[in-house]
């Protein structure tokens, strides 16, 4: 079994929000991989950035990313999307604000992996979906 660790763990860790230990505890002995949906995302981050040293930060951090397993979207990815997409507006909420939570819960479901998020709310009741968590670090 593996672990998929959501965007906000990867950008938690960058910024030295999250306990490194909690992380390597939430994912044990399992591999853990990247979303090419969260690679996205990343990247979008380092591209919109205007400030040239944060820019350069973030694009060597995305750099180390791209060289860990990753996951990419395939037609089982987007079947288990619509299902989840389907369930978010049954239950009365747009999944619109939610789609790249969803296709990285539905890369999850697809391979049997366990997703990790600090964001636990944005994943309750997707019906498939096996989640852990972590909580972020107290600010002071």
């Amino acid at each position: 079994m593996g672990v998929i660790f959501d965007s906000c763990v990867w950008v938690a860790l960058a910024a030295n929000q999250i306990d490194r230990q909690a992380v390597i505890d939430a994912a044990g002995d399992a591999p853990v991989f990247i979303s090419a949906i969260s690679l996205g995302e990343l990247s979008f981050g380092v591209h919109a950035c205007s400030d040239p040293t944060e820019r350069a930060m973030r694009a060597a951090y995305l750099r180390q990313l791209e060289s860990r397993p990753s996951l990419g979207v395939s037609h089982h990815t987007a079947a288990a999307f619509g299902v989840l997409a389907a369930s978010v507006k049954q239950s009365g909420r747009s999944p619109r604000p939610r789609y790249n939570d969803l296709w990285i819960a539905a890369q999850a479901i697809e391979h049997g992996y366990v997703l990790v998020t600090l964001n636990r709310s944005d994943f309750l009741d997707l019906p498939g979906l096996r989640l852990a968590s972590i909580s972020p670090r107290e600010q002071a």
